[in-house]
């Protein structure tokens, strides 16, 4: 029998790594594939990888303010329980037409109470800005929901010219291990931090 005041070892928190792009052709399942498995390799999480193109969301058909968690269909309440068991996120983005895409923004509306106090990060791909324009407004939007962004991020330029012949993986550089090493180290700094702490009670307005 162990004593009365041993402690016990904390759960492993769960890292949820977000394929954000649903486009027949996209980058976003090669590099989603490649940070799920670099995080894989460490012990700070458990990594579970989500594709918006697998979970498939309609456009946001919910009458009701997600705050009120009324949820009136099936897909809705299975995102709103997948979501719910992550402790951080990370999206995967790419930029369209100097923006977020529409299915990462659908994805986020769906929800409110599930995301609130848990920090998140981005990695974005694209041509010569590397997605960073589609993470600086992605930033205000989980901003507005109470989550809590990263000040680091891992930003892939020339994407096209960084995948395989066959488009099936991503090939990173040095530079890029670093940035999501250190995007890694940021999000368990803050999950560490935040245990205990009580949720924000803010909540955005909609209409």
């Amino acid at each position: 029998m162990e004593p009365e005041n041993a402690t016990q070892s904390a759960p492993t928190p769960k890292l949820q790594v977000i394929i954000g792009s649903t486009r027949p052709g996209r980058a976003g399942a090669a590099v989603g594939q490649w940070f799920f498995e670099l995080a894989s390799k460490h012990d700070r999480f458990e990594v579970e990888l989500l594709d918006l193109a697998e979970i498939n969301l309609p456009l946001l058909d919910e009458p009701h303010h997600p705050r009120l968690g009324r949820y009136e269909h099936e897909h809705t309440r299975r995102w709103s329980e997948l979501i719910s068991a992550g402790k951080a996120y990370v999206f995967v983005v790419p930029e369209y037409n100097h923006g977020y895409n529409a299915a990462t923004k659908n994805a986020l509306d769906y929800l409110c109470n599930e995301w609130r106090g848990k920090p998140v990060g981005f990695v974005s791909y694209g041509a010569r800005a590397g997605g960073v324009r589609s993470v600086q407004m992605l930033i205000q939007v989980v901003s507005s929901l109470g989550m809590l962004p990263t000040t680091g991020s891992v930003s892939i330029p020339q994407i096209r010219h960084r995948l395989s012949a066959d488009g099936g993986a991503f090939v990173p550089d040095t530079g890029n291990e670093d940035a999501a090493e250190a995007l890694l180290a940021e999000l368990h700094r803050w999950v560490t931090n935040l245990v205990g702490l009580p949720e924000p009670a803010a909540s955005p307005r909609r209409r």
